[in-house]
């Protein structure tokens, strides 16, 4: 490979699955080199964790398949997974493994915490969020509480993109857009808030300096383990969905719907939203606005998991019938149904496998459009194509689906990596002293092939409406003894 003359830097992606790695050319936004190792996650039930020592070989692994070009990065930046809770000894090893996003373990300890602070419109109008059993505030309560003697040992907490960066520096930073998803940070102030610090005995103390965010957060250490250049600068980095829209060079109004393990809906707003009801999480963003977003657990892996138990390919759906299936497999978020299960409604002889993996779909995407009325401001435009982005947006199963239910254009950037490409933005944002939304509006990130749109299929949405309203306790996983 012939490497390129002009400035490089490295953007990471550390997800729930995988560290993908991306080295791109300042200048033209071109991929000169890319790597990617796994990680493993563990646990059943409501239970998610990985071991981040995992995630620091992983970057190593996936750097080490760049070559050449990785070695001449003036600056990289890390997004990664967000709310999860990474707690550290003195010597910055873990005590324990992470708790992830997708671990719904610490319901008991969210809902008291809503109503320690006074309720969920306190909590809204507080820290932009109401404290769910994704947000690490949560998770922070449920360790104390589970597991006493690993809390007492904690002498710091990280969320998976700080712990990174601050391997890779030495410095214990992080940015305020992936503070604002912790519950701990409070938009009004741009700071820790004691009173909610208080609440769950967590000391400032163990937490890290949260940066402006075009301010470096450090250098590369000597690091011979990793093939990168000593000095090299490091951005703040931020959580994933605050990389996307970086990626993304989204401007305010503009609809994202992601399609991964995940699902969400986000835009980019100059004002911070306070939703009462936890719908609408009130982020910040990566720059100094704000991201409104809603997310689902059950999006792409749960409706694979449905095909797989029929036997069908992804893309075998067939259309036509009157099923409602909600796959809320491991539990939910939007809704807030921590305890649900998968359910099937209005089954008959004629039923296929083929009507069924389309409800899956359909319950899917209803859960996500649902939340992205609730996402979008007033002043939206509702006639901008939705940006159609992850796994999914390369299935025709899901881009039909979204099409025939929202009633609104789609469009699938051809950039596949958009957060490791929103890192490597903010990194060169860093190296250059640009903005990182006008470097990825500069690469053409979000170009790509549009799919207008389809009429709204009323009777599935109103379907799945119903079936929502009417299952409360058994969605909720409470059945008759």
């Amino acid at each position: 490979m012939a490497v390129p003359e002009g400035p490089l830097v490295v953007g990471v992606d550390s997800s729930t699955q995988s560290t993908k790695v991306l080295v791109v050319d300042v200048a033209t936004g071109r991929t000169v080199a890319s790597g990617q190792a796994p990680h493993t996650v563990t646990g059943e039930g409501g239970a998610r964790e990985s071991d981040p020592e995992e995630w620091w070989r992983a970057l190593g692994e996936a750097l080490h398949q760049c070559g050449a070009p990785a070695r001449r990065a003036g600056a990289l930046a890390v997004a990664g997974q967000q709310h999860g809770l990474v707690t550290l000894d003195g010597r910055g090893r873990p005590v324990r493994p992470a708790v992830l996003w997708n671990d719904v373990r610490s319901a008991a300890q969210s809902e008291r915490l809503v109503e320690g602070l006074g309720g969920a419109k306190t909590w809204a109008e507080r820290t932009g969020i109401v404290p769910g059993t994704s947000f690490t505030v949560s998770k922070w309560m449920w360790l104390r509480e589970q597991e006493p003697d690993a809390a007492a040992a904690v002498r710091a907490v990280r969320l998976p993109h700080d712990f990174l960066t601050e391997r890779l520096t030495g410095r214990a930073v992080t940015d305020r857009g992936d503070a604002s998803g912790t519950g701990w940070w409070t938009p009004s102030t741009r700071a820790y808030d004691p009173e909610v610090l208080g609440l769950v005995r967590l000391s400032p103390a163990l937490l890290p300096e949260v940066i402006a965010p075009f301010e470096a957060a450090g250098t590369v250490r000597e690091l011979p383990e990793l093939p990168l250049p000593t000095g090299a600068l490091v951005a703040p980095g931020t959580g994933d969905n605050a990389a996307a829209a970086l990626g993304l060079g989204l401007r305010d109004g503009q609809p994202v719907l992601s399609l991964g393990t995940s699902g969400t809906v986000f835009t980019t707003s100059s004002h911070p939203r306070a939703d009462p009801t936890g719908t609408v999480a009130g982020f910040a963003d990566a720059r100094s606005g704000w991201l409104p977003l809603s997310c689902t657990l059950n999006c792409t892996q749960a409706v694979d998991r449905v095909a797989a138990l029929l036997g069908l390919d992804r893309e075998a759906v067939e259309p036509g019938g009157k099923e409602v299936l909600l796959p809320f497999l491991d539990g939910e978020r939007t809704p807030q149904l921590p305890h649900a299960a998968g359910l099937v409604y209005g089954m008959r002889h004629d039923t296929t496998p083929g009507r069924l993996l389309q409800a899956a779909y359909d319950g899917a995407v209803y859960a996500l459009l649902d939340a992205l009325g609730k996402v979008l401001s007033q002043d939206a435009d509702e006639n901008a194509p939705l940006l159609l982005i992850g796994g999914g947006a390369r299935g025709a199963a899901w881009r039909g689906t979204v099409r025939r239910l929202s009633g609104r254009a789609v469009r699938v950037p051809d950039s596949r990596e958009l957060v490791a490409l929103g890192a490597a933005a903010q990194a060169a944002g860093v190296l250059t002293g640009e903005d990182p939304a006008d470097v990825a509006r500069r690469w053409g990130t979000a170009d790509g092939p549009s799919y207008d749109p389809l009429p709204v299929d009323r009777d599935v949405l109103d379907r799945i409406g119903t079936v929502l309203s009417g299952g409360d306790a058994l969605l909720r996983g409470e059945f008759p003894s």
